[in-house]
């Protein structure tokens, strides 16, 4: 392989972000340049990115034709762009591949068949793939890294409560909401974290709706609501819908539920948790949040299915419940009185060879083995 042009757009920074930060670094590794087109307003990548990688600022896939050097040139794209947008790329002989960051369950599937080929960061979504019909589909699962570089603070770290709202200010509610919110969190005093007695679940996470925290607080937070040794800290900020929504699903918990927003020491928020709590399986490709709570020695409490039984070791990085939708939650409560009569902790020996997984090693050999599939696909094309 000769050189990967990658394709980011997104304005702001989430999982697919840090995806493609330690992408770039697995391909640099690997001797392989790449070049990124970022959307300009991103102001992130300067800082995440390696030196080496050139990023080049685009607002429009149409934009990018025109800025390709090579006549045929491999383009990966995080973000998935329309047939009518690839028809250009591809009549100019490129080759266009993609990462699948998300599942295709409940989602229109026509934004990956265009693709030469679509890489996926999970089993969960390479089966979403097969479902849809998807056939060109790279065979094994990428995973990804705990990435903690510049966030993983120490559990003395303090931690300063935030907003818990991410304003989309393409609404006009948001939009002023975004103005008037700051104003009234200035009146209040700093506010910061202390543990509080009992044992601690958390979450670390955008508050979005793949996520489907409401959902699964509806039929939890009752059952929670019996174990009052148990608190809830929530690390993370969401539109103001989203917060709402999980805000009135936590009603029967509310007194021992904190909110503290976005933290960018998300090191410091997971070690200073006893549990972390994941949220809806289907929706979810692969939740880089479990890993970093993994790697921090914090054990993972989750819905018994796919991604997440890709990404822990049952027993012993985390411990899983059935899916309470199907169960009001007996599972759930069973695992309650579990962790009330015995705490579990990560034990660092018998977690290493799980951890190994996740690692910038481990991730670096995937992508070795997916750029060897790529340039046979390619030559074939060529040929």
């Amino acid at each position: 392989m000769t050189h990967c042009y990658q394709v980011n757009l997104q304005t702001g920074w989430g999982g697919g972000e840090v995806y493609t930060a330690f992408f770039t670094r697995a391909l640099l590794r690997l001797g392989i340049p790449t070049t990124l087109y970022a959307h300009p307003d991103n102001r992130h990548w300067t800082s995440r990115l390696p030196a080496d990688c050139a990023v080049i600022p685009v607002k429009h896939m149409a934009d990018i034709a025109g800025q390709l050097a090579d006549p045929s040139s491999w383009l990966l794209f995080h973000t998935p762009a329309k047939e009518t947008e690839l028809a250009p790329l591809r009549r100019a002989g490129h080759f266009l591949s993609a990462i699948a960051h998300m599942p295709l369950y409940g989602r229109d599937p026509g934004t990956l068949r265009a693709y030469d080929l679509v890489y996926a960061v999970s089993a969960h979504v390479i089966d979403s793939l097969h479902a849809a019909g998807i056939a060109e589909v790279h065979a094994e699962a990428l995973w990804g890294v705990a990435d903690l570089a510049g966030r993983g603070g120490a559990a003395d770290t303090p931690i300063f409560a935030a907003s818990p709202y991410d304003w989309d200010t393409r609404k006009g509610r948001d939009r002023l909401l975004s103005w008037i919110y700051p104003l009234y969190a200035a009146l209040r005093p700093a506010r910061q974290f202390v543990r509080a007695p009992g044992i601690t679940l958390g979450l670390v996470s955008r508050l979005t709706p793949i996520k489907q925290f409401p959902l699964l607080f509806r039929q939890i937070a009752p059952v929670l609501a019996r174990h009052p040794e148990f608190r809830l800290e929530i690390f993370g900020a969401g539109g103001y819908a989203s917060v709402r929504d999980l805000r009135r699903a936590l009603a029967p918990i509310s007194q021992r539920v904190r909110f503290w927003g976005q933290q960018r020491d998300v090191g410091a928020a997971y070690r200073k948790l006893d549990y972390l709590l994941t949220g809806l399986p289907e929706k979810e490709a692969l939740g880089l949040n479990i890993l970093e709570a993994q790697a921090c020695g914090t054990p993972v409490l989750a819905v018994h299915a796919r991604p997440f039984t890709e990404t822990v070791a049952d027993d012993v990085t985390g411990l899983f419940y059935d899916d309470p939708r199907n169960d009001a939650g007996a599972s759930f409560d069973t695992l309650l009185q579990r962790l009330a009569a015995r705490p579990f902790h990560i034990s660092s020996d018998l977690a290493r060879h799980h951890l190994e997984q996740f690692s910038e090693a481990a991730f670096t050999q995937r992508v070795a083995r997916l750029t060897d599939v790529t340039a046979k696909a390619i030559g074939a094309c060529a040929g």
